[in-house]
């Protein structure tokens, strides 16, 4: 069922997008600079272009950008949880330990919750 709800909504999209792209086909220049400042400084850098290739790049750009936004931000939670699973290894290594090393004299009370006979 998910699976057809995946394709489902993937082929929605891919018909959206064809859609946007084949109704934005004109050419438009993107500058670097705007004109003013390109005549001042003495060099600027544009590029013409399919409307809809600078629309999918900003998309694309937006979410390159959020991606990287996010990681940064969970930095400090890949920190913790890095740290607390070294914690959780050094207590399982020490109640490995604690359980090997027998003690001399037992307890009543945990050979009776054992179900063990106490001597």
């Amino acid at each position: 069922m998910m699976r057809m709800l995946r394709l489902l909504f993937l082929s929605i999209l891919g018909i959206a997008l064809v859609a946007v792209a084949s109704a934005n086909r004109e050419l438009v220049t993107l500058r670097l600079l705007p004109e003013e400042l390109d005549s001042f400084l003495g060099f600027g850098w544009s590029v013409q272009l399919p409307l809809f290739v600078a629309i999918f790049a900003g998309i694309v750009a937006g979410l390159g950008i959020g991606f990287v936004w996010e990681w940064f931000r969970e930095a400090k939670h890949r920190a913790a949880a890095s740290q607390h699973k070294r914690e959780a290894g050094r207590l399982e290594r020490e109640v490995s330990r604690l359980k090997a090393e027998k003690p001399e004299v037992e307890d009543d009370v945990l050979a009776l919750l054992e179900g063990r006979k106490a001597g």
